[in-house]
């Protein structure tokens, strides 16, 4: 009867540290706004730009920096109506870069946007996302930061290179919780 009352003891102490971790986790890596994410992917992974809107704004949609990119995704207003236009949104507004499925669809299309202008490679992509364009053409072209003209081999600015190394290590926390959290509820609680 003792050795019944450890282990069920046991059992509920895991349970609980369990239930603890997933709510720590949860708190830490929200799972918000995954539908617009993934309608808006394009050819990105979701788990990409969900890192990037952790990294820029921790899921607040009403998030503004001190440079004045704004909402989730922290997008600067000449960059969201550019994108908006070339996304063909004709009745376009900036104030509708608050609205959450807005931000995303522009951010999201601007990332694509950069992934095909830098061939596919990502880094570059999240570079200019961070730091723009012109400091990223600057890097590929100065030797000192580029060998060949097509990766960068030293991002002169710590902020950039901080995002980068935020954005991989979200992007690889979020690929687990989205498996996780896309899975039917049946097999969420499979051995």
């Amino acid at each position: 009867m003792k050795r019944l009352s450890i282990a069920l003891v046991l059992v509920c102490i895991v349970v609980l540290a369990t239930v603890a971790l997933i709510m720590a986790v949860n708190l830490r890596f929200p799972i918000r706004y995954l539908d617009i994410v993934q309608a808006n992917a394009g050819e990105l992974e979701p788990s990409l730009i969900m890192a990037v809107i952790h990294a820029e704004s921790t899921f607040r949609p009403g998030a503004e920096s001190h440079a004045g990119a704004q909402g989730l995704m922290q997008l600067m207003p000449p960059t969201a109506a550019w994108m908006a236009e070339q996304m063909g949104m004709d009745d376009f507004k900036p104030e509708y870069v608050w609205l959450p499925e807005v931000n995303i669809a522009i951010g999201s299309f601007y990332l694509n946007w950069l992934v095909n202008l830098y061939d596919g490679n990502i880094d570059l992509a999240l570079a200019a996302y961070n730091a723009g364009l012109g400091n990223v053409n600057r890097w590929l072209a100065d030797p000192e930061f580029s060998a060949d003209g097509q990766t960068l081999d030293n991002i002169p600015f710590p902020e950039t290179y901080n995002y980068l190394r935020r954005v991989h290590q979200r992007q690889r926390i979020y690929r687990v919780l989205i498996a996780i959290y896309t899975l039917p509820p049946w097999r969420r609680h499979s051995p």
